[in-house]
């Protein structure tokens, strides 16, 4: 249940009609939770559009986000300036008309192209001394526990509280979509548990997917696994430990991900961007846990399970993508027996939920 309550105050200009641009962090989990701040923009100007800026990674999202009217879809590379493409994104930015820039991430370069539009007012946090580029500093960022206070705060009016609770993302996948995504790959209607082995690290990859879907599949549950093209190997051994009833649904386009997460009646997956997509979606999602805090990368939408080890591990959380003592324990220590059974749990409460 979302717990969030604007303050009446937040309800102001509600005759601004100016379009809003987001500059969003473009990992797909944190784009996901980008949503958040899309829904309190809404409550302070209902009537002004929202657009987001969008890698074509990102970009099948925005068709499933209430309350985005567009998406801005632009592959600037990492690691350069790449000063013509600025250049060329400032015309098409200016030629919009945005009215505000919301740059999430903390960047100089993620701020220059709404700068050179010259957007009339960019927020941000200072970062790396953005003094030329931002003309609405924000300070504080560090002090805000989790990227979603960091990211939703800017939202808000300068100064102004956080609230208990941040609106949750969501993600509203059409029923009829979702039939249309079975009968494609041939998919029946029963239960399905989709497996999400993938994350960005090694460090934050659960060990034992093979050895689950075999349990999973033994128990005559469907099992898909869903990713993109760098979990082709793993859902290899997933399929091949589990047998027929396993499903190889990576990919290389993100919605075909989403469709599967909406149609699956339980996930399991890692901190990983999917999990994040699978939570957005309403799917009771089982979040696998090692170097991470679930309270600082969990989804807001809360998870139906979350998993770690039992066993005491001193590093744990570390935060790091690999593990540096080589033991990866944080993630080896928890057994595919319990993931399992867990599973089976949730499945059946879901189930026991939709017959109500």
């Amino acid at each position: 249940m979302n717990f969030y309550s604007p303050d009446p105050e937040l309800r102001m200009d509600r005759e601004d009609a100016s379009p809003i641009l987001i500059i969003p962090y473009m990992w797909i989990g944190d784009f996901v939770r980008g949503h958040t701040v899309v829904r309190v923009l809404k409550e302070r100007w209902p009537n002004r559009p929202v657009d987001m800026l969008t890698t074509s990674l990102c970009a099948p999202l925005l068709d499933y986000m209430p309350g985005v009217r567009q998406g801005v879809i632009w592959n600037l590379p990492r690691g350069r300036l790449a000063m013509a493409q600025q250049w060329a994104l400032a015309r098409l930015l200016k030629a919009r008309g945005y009215r505000t820039a919301l740059v999430m991430p903390r960047t100089w370069k993620s701020a220059l192209a709404p700068a050179l539009a010259g957007i009339p007012e960019r927020v941000g946090f200072v970062g790396e001394a953005r003094f030329g580029v931002l003309n609405r500093w924000r300070w504080g960022e560090r002090a805000l526990p989790r990227m979603i206070d960091q990211q939703a705060v800017l939202a808000l009016p300068e100064g102004a509280p956080q609230p208990s609770e941040w609106p949750l993302p969501q993600l509203e996948v059409p029923a009829d979509e979702v039939v249309r995504w079975r009968q494609m790959h041939a998919l029946s209607d029963r239960p399905a548990i989709a497996l999400a082995p993938g994350s960005v690290g090694s460090g934050k990859r659960w060990s034992y997917y093979p050895e689950a879907a075999r349990l999973l599949a033994a128990r005559r549950l469907d099992v898909w696994v869903v990713g993109g093209p760098g979990e082709k190997a793993v859902a290899a051994e997933i399929v091949a430990a589990g047998g027929a009833r396993v499903r190889d649904l990576t990919g290389t386009d993100l919605r075909n991900g989403i469709l599967a997460l909406a149609a699956a009646s339980v996930a399991i997956s890692n901190d990983s961007g999917l999990m994040h997509v699978a939570a957005a979606l309403g799917t009771p999602t089982m979040g696998i846990f090692g170097p991470t805090d679930p309270y600082l990368w969990g989804p807001l939408n809360g998870l139906a399970a979350t998993i770690q080890t039992k066993t005491v591990v001193p590093c744990q959380p570390c935060h790091r993508p690999v593990c540096r003592l080589k033991h990866h324990r944080c993630m080896r220590d928890i057994p595919a027996e319990d993931v399992a059974a867990i599973a089976e749990q949730v499945l059946a409460e879901a189930v026991a939920k939709h017959a109500r």
